[in-house]
């Protein structure tokens, strides 16, 4: 255990002494130093979570412009839905090993390798390889475009590019207390859909959001809107205060209407405070049932009219799972899909594959020509473990539903 120890932190400082675009040579090398490795690649998951594109490390036999690789029903994606690391032959006397990359709950890719012969303690010190690999990616990504240009499968538009710029860099995150992820569906002349989260120690932040029009007008309402949330989020203000200031920031510059809906969770009590801009109510799986969730309906943002947001709350419950969408998911050939159905049928799929099966739903339904962005948020609460062996259970006279 020392000595792999030992090994990991010689490969984190090789890792820094070496050109940010160079992370996969660095891990190569390391294994091909201690295992004899071969054929050491990585494969990164694209921006919809449908494909994968491989970047061979320097010297490698596998070419990165091979094209990209079909996800559903690989066994890159068994390796990706299960966490699990797969062994098999090689076909050549060898095996092929391929090991997820994940930060926080966040699928960034796999690491695949060639080994002559790997007993457990090899494939594990594999795994803390690829786990390591996983942090040097998303430390050296803000630094060089590699690892952008990696998750794209087709040519984004200028729009596309502003928008895909306002999420967060990881869709998915991780938490004692929670479990969230989100994907977003470009539609082919873009709509100006976002998501966006933050953690706090005591707070999780959430905001879904779509802003009217298309292209870049959309994009750049989107922008302005995302940028007065998150300066008032970063101020210290609350949900209702955070929507006061996108409001007038759309007023003052005159830039069109957009929807959304903004979350503040407590983490030690599941108490979220929520306000609600003219966007589709949230879904709501408690226990076996999936209901959309009585919210008061407040004006968009930037609607010229005396309006005021009125604060919500919503008591949520270890074993909640809650949606969060736009109206691309629900509008057009996507309302063909039983999203309802879909989220039951889901239930115990990891929120990341269950929004996967979401918006693969809708693109099917939509023969992969959408008309409108289709974003989804899901957060599974839990609850704080810490406190769950001295928890009560919630009583019939509880909040359980938004209170207006």
């Amino acid at each position: 255990m020392v000595g792999g120890d030992l090994e990991l932190g010689e490969l984190l400082v090789a890792a820094e002494a070496a050109p940010p675009g160079e992370s996969v040579d660095v891990v190569a090398h390391d294994l091909q130093k201690r295992f004899g490795a071969e054929h050491v690649s990585f494969l990164f998951v694209d921006l919809i979570g449908q494909r994968l594109i491989r970047l061979a490390a320097v010297g490698g036999e596998t070419a990165d412009d091979a094209g990209p690789i079909a996800l559903r029903d690989s066994v890159y994606d068994r390796v990706l839905q299960s966490q699990r690391q797969h062994v098999e032959p090689d076909g050549q006397g060898g095996l092929n090993v391929i090991t997820p990359v994940t930060n926080r709950g966040d699928c960034i890719g796999v690491l695949e390798v060639t080994l002559q012969s790997a007993d457990d303690t090899v494939l594990r010190q594999v795994r803390d390889a690829a786990h390591a690999l996983a942090y040097i990616i998303v430390t050296d990504r803000r630094f060089t475009d590699l690892y952008h240009l990696g998750r794209r499968t087709t040519k984004p538009s200028l729009a596309a590019e502003i928008q895909h710029q306002l999420l967060p860099s990881a869709p998915c995150c991780e938490a004692e207390q929670f479990t969230l992820a989100a994907g977003l569906v470009p539609a082919d002349d873009i709509g100006g859909d976002t998501y966006d989260y933050t953690l706090d120690r005591g707070t999780l932040h959430l905001s879904i959001t779509d802003a009217m029009g298309h292209d870049t007008d959309s994009a750049l309402l989107a922008t302005l809107l995302v940028g007065a949330l998150r300066r008032s989020r970063r101020s210290g203000c609350d949900a209702l205060n955070q929507a006061h200031h996108a409001h007038q920031a759309l007023l003052s510059h005159c830039r069109g209407l957009a929807t959304g809906q903004l979350l503040c969770v407590d983490l030690e009590t599941g108490r979220c405070d929520l306000v609600n801009a003219g966007h589709p109510r949230p879904l709501l799986l408690r226990g076996d049932v999936v209901e959309e969730l009585e919210l008061a309906v407040n004006l968009p943002f930037g609607v010229a009219a005396p309006s005021s947001y009125r604060l919500q709350e919503l008591q949520l419950c270890p074993g909640d799972r809650l949606v969060l969408l736009t109206d691309g998911m629900q509008e057009r050939g996507a309302a063909a899909v039983d999203l309802a159905a879909v989220i039951h049928d889901t239930r115990a799929l990891h929120p990341r594959e269950a929004v996967r099966s979401l918006t693969a739903a809708v693109l099917d339904a939509c023969h992969g020509n959408l008309k409108d962005d289709a974003t989804v948020l899901i957060l599974d609460w839990h609850g704080d473990r810490r406190r769950s062996a001295g928890s009560r259970q919630p009583r019939s006279d509880d909040p359980q539903r938004p209170s207006q």
